[in-house]
């Protein structure tokens, strides 16, 4: 019997290609987020700055062009896949590019003829060359979008994995080297951040070739498949009338379905970006109304966002592991198994919660050294020192939006994040004119706040818990307080150490003095976690994917009973 893409169970298919995706998302978050750093040490503040305004409005185009249609592609393709509907998924293809295709030359065109009104918009002229350069990667990035959606409707992920993993390994490189070719030649910094942003589509280039790399090969294989099929089991004869009737499946029909299906994503993903598009929108104006000039207000954004790469570090693996939560929880509901769904949602929330403290924590008492770890001075260290407490409710934001996804509610934790952008506009315009970038940074805790109450809320309300009451939920957030404090006093001690000792100055001092702060500062909350009984063994256990030895060592330690 001759192998082919049906032999392989479906169950194991699924997760070989979860797992996939996930590395290759873990690998592409990890490259988009650390290339800030180099970005900022070769370009100095106001290229960050540059560069950290323009990108959120990127990505809130490059969302809206690839957020919806890729799933719908996906969707739409298994199904044939299923009823064996080769014209059909053909079909799908085709359209899916049409769209995407135009949609990206719409994006490129608003982009960059739009730059001029953009920058003016946002307030700063000093963004055209980044608006214009960052441009040419929406011409690429849909349609490979468009490619990877069919490729996952296939169940083939490996192709996805390996053009996202080219495609930023290429724009980051691309960046870099750029970035060491127009700071070396002295150029001004709009023109070395328009350098960076050259870097997008390069790698957008990449990915789509990846891409077409493989839908050669594949194509090569179906049509080298084709007359042994034909000639195979006898249910297979009438493919080509159902093909048929699938390939009669075009235009306004196949068109209102997709849309039906993409857009609602699309809005739902668009949510994510805007919190940070607020920033783009609002803060060059009110540190120009502060007196600043264009370009020094673009310094002093780029000093608000050192703080940003690390709290996302924080989201992203929150974002990683919730995931597994998703479909623990869906199984449950399936189920009708209440105790069950309140027992999963309680153990996600207090594991994420405890995550998001001790990050915040730490960053918030190591932000001076990590600050020149990373790049070089110590400005803004305070306003690093507020950044990091966006990071526990940030990732309350992320679990709690994965759990309320798992019991069916996919558009609320959308909707959440829509009034928690108005929330950070409002107080963006009330704190940043006398407060500068803190203010900013404090308007981004109470936004992040507001979402992960919103979610919670709901959340009580879905698993019974909101009975117990505010005053329960209150408690429960204040239960790691002594773990907080003994990790606060670890973490003081040894910033109190390295002050003592004759380190000296510089990026190395301040490497080791962070290094062992973190170490440190983990050991000494992981510590107290378990030892204070925030989470027991039974509950480590319960956790998906977590290995019965681990449970097994830290009894062996005393750490849980």
């Amino acid at each position: 019997m001759m192998k082919n893409e049906f032999t392989e169970p479906r169950p194991s298919k699924l997760l070989k290609g979860a797992a996939v995706l996930a590395l290759a998302a873990v690998v592409t978050k990890l490259l988009g987020t650390l290339q800030k750093i180099p970005l900022q040490n070769i370009g100095g503040d106001g290229v960050f700055g540059i560069y950290n305004t323009v990108y959120p409005f990127y990505m809130m185009i490059v969302t809206f062009a690839t957020a919806g249609f890729p799933a719908a592609v996906s969707k739409f393709i298994a199904e044939r896949q299923v009823l064996g509907e080769e014209a059909g998924k053909r079909s799908v293809l085709r359209m899916a590019s049409l769209i995407m295709g135009l949609l990206g030359v719409a994006g490129f065109a608003m982009l960059y003829f739009g730059a001029p009104l953009l920058s003016r918009a946002i307030g700063s002229s000093q963004l055209l060359p980044a608006l214009r350069n960052a441009a040419p990667a929406l011409l690429f990035i849909p349609l490979t979008a468009a490619l990877r959606g069919y490729f996952q409707g296939l169940q083939e992920m490996v192709p996805t994995a390996v053009s996202q993993v080219t495609e930023q390994t290429v724009r980051v490189t691309v960046m870099i080297v750029l970035l060491l070719y127009w700071t070396g030649v002295g150029a001004a910094d709009d023109v070395i951040a328009g350098g960076a942003f050259a870097g997008s589509a390069a790698g957008g280039m990449a990915g789509l070739l990846v891409m077409l790399v493989f839908w050669r090969r594949s194509s090569g294989q179906r049509e080298s498949t084709a007359p042994s099929r034909k000639l195979g089991a006898a249910s297979q004869i009438d493919i080509p009338d159902r093909a048929k009737g699938a390939g009669e499946e075009r235009g306004t029909k196949l068109l209102a379905a997709m849309l039906a299906y993409a857009i609602p994503v699309c809005l739902a993903a668009l949510a994510v970006p805007l919190l940070s598009l607020v920033d783009t929108f609002t803060l060059p104006r009110l540190l120009q109304s502060r007196g600043a000039d264009e370009l020094q207000a673009m310094v002093e954004v780029g000093i608000y966002n050192r703080g940003v790469p690390l709290v996302q570090l924080v989201t992203m693996l929150a974002s990683s592991l919730s995931v597994m939560f998703i479909p623990a929880l869906t199984e449950l509901r399936m189920k009708n198994d209440p105790v069950g769904i309140q027992r999963q949602t309680t153990l996600a929330l207090r594991w994420f919660w405890l995550i998001g403290l001790a990050a915040s924590t730490g960053l918030a008492l190591l932000a001076q050294p990590i600050n020149v770890m990373l790049y070089e001075d110590d400005l803004g260290s305070a306003t690093l020192a507020w950044i990091a407490w966006t990071a526990a409710p940030g990732a309350l934001v992320t679990v709690s939006a994965a759990l309320l996804q798992g019991l069916g509610h996919v558009r609320a934790p959308a909707l959440h994040l829509l009034a928690a952008a108005a929330l950070k506009t409002a107080l963006n315009a009330l704190l940043v004119p006398p407060l500068g970038i803190t203010g900013a940074a404090l308007a981004g805790i109470a936004a992040y706040g507001a979402a992960a109450a919103l979610n919670l809320a709901l959340l009580a309300r879905r698993t019974g818990r909101a009975r117990r009451g505010a005053s329960a939920a209150l408690a429960q957030l204040l239960r790691p307080a002594a773990a907080v404090l003994a990790m606060a006093g670890a973490v003081l001690l040894v910033r109190l150490g390295a002050g003592a000792l004759p380190l000296g100055g510089g990026r190395m001092a301040a490497l080791a003095e962070s290094l062992l702060g973190v170490a440190v500062g983990a050991a000494v909350f992981a510590a107290a976690v378990l030892r204070t009984g925030l989470l027991s063994a039974a509950e480590l256990a319960a956790l998906p994917r977590v290995s019965p030895r681990l449970v097994a060592a830290l009894r062996r330690l005393r750490l849980v009973r």
